[in-house]
């Protein structure tokens, strides 16, 4: 008697190709689309965090009666840091997320998919490129401002 549990001699699960194991596929396939989603929140509040900090601490020091900072450069360093953690982490979601897909398309799995060729696509993969974009246009917009 053989379960989806039970290891081959090359080291792989035993793929059945039954409504159960279909069903589990596309659950997996969906936790992997909101892992992605995770991490580009998780990036989003990074970036505008970033961006957040040098704004107001840059203003709060030109206000009427403010002393002088004593690390004058101290919120900048600290937005770009936070902005390049926040492209960092969109690298890393899509990388993770393409090698997530390419494992549930790869063999045995295809005939699990319910296709032959590699399915449709979500635009969660422009969305974090988007991102990126973004994240790189704060990055610059803090580092060359000029004060």
């Amino acid at each position: 008697m053989t379960d989806a549990r039970t290891v081959t001699n090359a080291g792989r699960f035993e793929v059945r190709v039954t409504a159960d194991s279909h069903f589990a596929w596309l659950r997996t396939r969906l936790a992997l689309e909101r892992t992605i989603m995770a991490w580009l929140r998780t990036a989003v509040a990074l970036i505008g965090f970033g961006f957040a900090i040098v704004q107001y601490l840059e203003h709060l020091e030109q206000t009427p009666g403010a002393h002088a900072a004593y690390l004058p450069y101290a919120p900048r360093y600290l937005g770009l840091a936070l902005i390049s953690c926040g492209i960092l982490a969109l690298f890393i979601s899509i990388w993770q997320y393409r090698w997530g897909i390419r494992y549930l398309w790869g063999e045995p799995y295809t005939q699990l998919a319910g296709v032959t060729k590699e399915g449709k696509q979500t635009p969660v993969v422009a969305v974090a490129i988007v991102l990126i974009g973004i994240g790189l246009f704060a990055f610059f917009a803090v580092l060359l401002r000029l004060t």
